[in-house]
């Protein structure tokens, strides 16, 4: 009898009455080596199930908080060599599935103009800015002759007087994708542009403001009425003080005091709010906190996180 089959006891031994097997009878080795092959296989099938469910339960590092694991994980189109000129390659898709952007500019009736952009097959995400390209989902960039100005985050944004120089200029907008590349068709960026004159008057009866204002100026009076102020300051790549939790009540203002060694642009996550940061200056953001959560407040340049606000 081969060894392989039975147990070595030379008996058959009797039915169990179970419906199993005999006793005293082993198993044929090509059954245990089946039955081996086959709870390696579930096991490696049950943790290949835990790494995709990642993105469900406790939350992971693997995509920025607040987007989606398609967010994180998505791309669009194709991506070429060439750039829009500021480091931004370019990210090439179809015509017919293209965004579209328009750009209109209109004097505002206090200060500066205020710009509208009009927009087909595209949504503005600033909460999943970071992530990867999805098609028709991005930011764009406001530029002046060339010069970035700002980065948009919605249809509107309001360009003060100041930022402008007497004479005739070219507003630019171009569309980018979350992961900042820049959304483009035969090989160029998706963008409009639109004429502006800045005489020697501020448009609505103002006057012309200097472009360089002196860190000496007073608090304004949107600034004096806020709630809470939080102060930062940016030298050298580093954030004093320490990133950290700014707890607030719903409904209170919020003042962002920020002085950055270098130009860039603050972001206010989930409240869709920026400001212009010039290089070696304070500016100041003032936002009421009607929606609660945590959000970030960063640099969009440097990618520096300045503080959390926590609103309750």
């Amino acid at each position: 009898m081969n060894a392989d089959d039975t147990d070595g006891t030379g008996g058959s031994g009797g039915a169990d009455g179970s419906g199993g097997a005999p006793r005293g009878r082993r198993v044929p080795r090509p059954a245990r080596r089946a039955a081996r092959t086959t709870a390696l296989l579930a096991l490696a099938l049950l943790l290949a199930g835990g790494a995709a469910a990642g993105c469900g339960g406790r939350a992971t590092t693997h995509h920025k908080p607040g987007t989606t694991h398609e967010q994180a994980s998505g791309s669009a189109g194709t991506l070429l060599t060439a750039d829009d000129g500021a480091g931004h390659r370019l990210r090439e898709v179809p015509a017919d599935d293209a965004p579209k952007v328009r750009l209109a500019a209109r004097p505002d009736s206090e200060d500066g103009w205020n710009l509208q952009l009009t927009v087909e097959n595209f949504r503005f995400t600033p909460d999943s800015t970071g992530g990867a390209a999805l098609l028709g989902a991005g930011h764009a960039h406001l530029e002046l002759d060339g010069r970035k100005v700002a980065r948009l985050y919605g249809p509107w944004y309001h360009l003060p007087a100041a930022q402008v120089p007497e004479g005739t200029h070219t507003l630019t907008v171009r569309l980018y994708a979350d992961d900042h590349t820049a959304w483009a068709v035969a090989g160029k960026p998706v963008e409009a542009t639109a004429p502006l004159t800045a005489a020697g008057g501020v448009p609505g009866g103002g006057h012309a403001h200097d472009a360089t204002p002196s860190p000496q100026l007073p608090p304004q009076p949107s600034e004096q009425a806020a709630d809470r102020t939080v102060t930062v300051t940016v030298r050298d790549g580093k954030v004093s003080p320490a990133p950290a939790r700014t707890e607030v009540k719903r409904g209170e203002r919020v003042a962002l005091r920020v002085t950055s060694d270098r130009g860039d642009t603050l972001h206010v996550h989930g409240y869709d709010k920026e400001l212009v940061l010039p290089a070696g200056q304070e500016a100041t953001l003032v936002l009421t906190a009607d929606r609660t959560g945590l959000f970030e407040v960063e640099t969009h340049e440097s990618g520096l996180v300045l503080t959390q606000l926590l609103v309750r």
